[in-house]
């Protein structure tokens, strides 16, 4: 399986690269997307929000990001920007782990 990542820089002083992954679902509806950053590492992000605040980066800017997230067992494909269809396959992820979740035997045993 690969990863879809974008990586970003934010515009405040700190200048740190967040990775955010436009397919894979934080939350039970698909809205928000999974990200990852060096100090506080997985989060969810709103995707279009973290864009407006953030500017693009190159490969030299988000290495070391990239090589964390390789060490922990992401496979990388880094994208300039997610299309429509990258925010739909997020939410066709996130109603399909709802429905299986749902599914599960053992979803009311303590």
């Amino acid at each position: 399986m690969v990863d879809l990542v974008v990586f970003r820089r934010w515009r405040d002083r700190s200048g740190d690269v967040i990775a955010l992954f436009p397919e894979l679902p934080a939350d039970v509806n698909g809205r928000f997307c999974d990200s990852y950053m060096h100090i506080g590492q997985h989060g969810a992000a709103d995707y279009h929000g973290v864009i407006q605040h953030t500017v693009p980066v190159g490969p030299k800017q988000y290495a070391a990001l990239a090589q964390e997230l390789r060490l922990v067992g992401y496979n990388l494909r880094p994208v300039k920007h997610a299309s429509r269809r990258h925010h739909d396959q997020r939410r066709a992820t996130a109603r399909q782990l709802a429905a299986a979740d749902t599914k599960s035997p053992n979803k009311d045993k303590p």
